[in-house]
């Protein structure tokens, strides 16, 4: 999976998810920075209208982030330490989740499944 986020920050983001996250990445000659992802799943569900985003000429569907764990709370705690802004905790019929801010004012989801992964 190649995904991108689209922030009005790059670069602050960018700094989140390297110095935060602890992603590896590639930069190939001046080019944008690529940051590794661990495994990936994706999930196909009803929407309430088509959801897009312009891309190289294209009106591509659009899709909501949200990064795995093993352990939320625990991680959560990490981010708070480092000051990033986490919203509660809840429980959901998916699992535990939150919502992170991004330093740009973006949101992404994190959650912790309760049901099986194609990487169980």
């Amino acid at each position: 999976m190649h995904l991108i986020l689209f922030s009005s920050d790059p670069q602050a983001d960018q700094t989140f998810v390297d110095d935060v996250l602890g992603l590896g990445s590639v930069r190939e000659g001046g080019g944008p920075v690529i940051f590794a992802l661990p495994p990936a799943e994706i999930h196909v569900a009803q929407g309430r209208r088509q959801f897009t985003h312009p891309h190289a000429g294209d009106d591509l569907s659009g899709a909501v982030i949200y990064l795995m764990c093993d352990d939320l709370p625990r991680f959560v705690d990490h981010l708070r330490s480092r000051q990033v802004p986490c919203a509660e905790i809840t429980e959901e019929e998916f699992g535990l989740r939150t919502v992170v801010t991004l330093p740009s004012g973006g949101q992404i989801g994190l959650y912790q499944p309760s049901h099986r992964t194609p990487f169980d």
